[in-house]
């Protein structure tokens, strides 16, 4: 798909607001904001989310971005509330929610806006995410553009499990996907605050995901565009295998299914799905990693808590309008594990 570059008199460009959360994060922020403000489109705000960070954040940002607008929130209240409190005060046609980890090119805003002004029904959108670190590599938390399996695993174009491929513009097309990274997720802000926001239950992990499920549920779309490039660190709050990480993601996946899967599915999709967990748990257990499988239980026991005291603040499930894209109807651990399927393509090849 090729997009046809637009001239927009400054005055009707669409508005972006460009959102960093930021907790204690000076270092990537003093590292990573002049590239932000290298950003080429003219009707744009940034703006930094402090969640109420102990280092000196906020007095480096006054002191070297005066231009940069400032809002703080008194605690550290994770991806998902962080972003919803933050966002009840911005005014914008789009938002761009931007991890503090993350370097952007001059040109990365205006090809995805100009792709989502060309359809009113896309409600959120991804660039291509790669690896820091390597930049031939593609990036963990999204590469270019988000799957999900039959049985709520998500994978990437680009990132199965822990393989992340090497870009070789094998994913360089403009794609209807299943969910895009909050790392760097370009959103209309008009569905964003009508859908109700994030879940803030999830507090951190796979929020964007239920948020782009229901969004399709909704009768929109969600799409990645490669020719917008960012570069992400990756773990910058916390690292891989981290137990908060861990419990956070299978407790999560598990409320995710439950609120978005429908009835008939979620009745023996989600104890299947705990069964599969419990697996992973002990094949932790003797290969010497407790962190994992103490993490897995006290996952799995939240999860209850929530279900039966917490779900009827998650909000109602929206009546499905579409069919939803971006979906493996396989299980991907099975690919993964006993086919050593290990890419993206492998993967969906047969059954996209």
């Amino acid at each position: 798909m090729c997009i046809i570059a637009k001239i927009y008199p400054l005055s009707s460009l669409p508005s972006v607001a460009v959102v960093i959360l930021n907790w204690n994060g000076r270092k990537f922020l003093e590292q990573f904001l002049p590239s932000v403000m290298a950003s080429s489109y003219d009707n744009l705000e940034i703006i930094v989310a402090d969640n109420g960070s102990a280092d000196d954040s906020v007095k480096f940002i006054e002191g070297a971005y005066p231009r940069i607008r400032i809002l703080k929130n008194e605690k550290n209240e994770g991806f998902a509330r962080g972003y919803n409190t933050t966002l009840k005060q911005v005014t914008a046609d789009y938002y761009v929610l931007l991890n503090s980890d993350v370097e952007v090119q001059p040109n990365w805003i205006q090809p995805v806006i100009e792709l989502m002004e060309s359809d009113v029904s896309i409600a959120a959108c991804q660039p291509k995410l790669l690896f820091y670190h390597d930049k031939k590599m593609f990036e963990y938390a999204g590469a270019c553009g988000g799957w999900i399996d039959g049985f709520g695993y998500p994978f990437s174009r680009g990132r199965v499990f822990d393989i992340c491929e090497q870009d070789t513009g094998q994913y360089d097309d403009v794609k209807q996907i299943f969910w895009a990274t909050g790392a760097a997720l370009f959103v209309r802000a008009s569905i964003f605050n009508s859908i109700g926001g994030f879940d803030e239950y999830f507090f951190a992990h796979q929020e964007e995901i239920d948020l782009c499920w229901r969004m399709q549920h909704a009768g929109y779309k969600i799409y990645v565009v490669p020719e917008s490039v960012v570069y992400h660190v990756g773990g910058g709050t916390l690292p891989m295998g981290n137990k908060t990480k861990v419990f956070l993601n299978f407790r999560n996946n598990l409320i995710m299914l439950t609120k978005n899967l429908p009835a008939a599915q979620a009745l023996w999709k989600i104890p299947f799905r705990i069964g599969l967990d419990n697996l992973a748990a002990w094949k932790g257990l003797l290969s010497g990693n407790s962190v994992t499988f103490i993490s897995i239980l006290k996952a799995h026991l939240h999860y209850l808590k929530w279900l039966f005291f917490y779900r009827g603040k998650s909000g109602g499930q929206h009546k499905i309008k579409s069919a939803l894209q971006g979906v493996y109807p396989g299980l991907v651990i099975w690919n993964y594990f006993i086919q050593k399927q290990r890419t993206f393509f492998e993967i969906v090849k047969n059954k996209k």
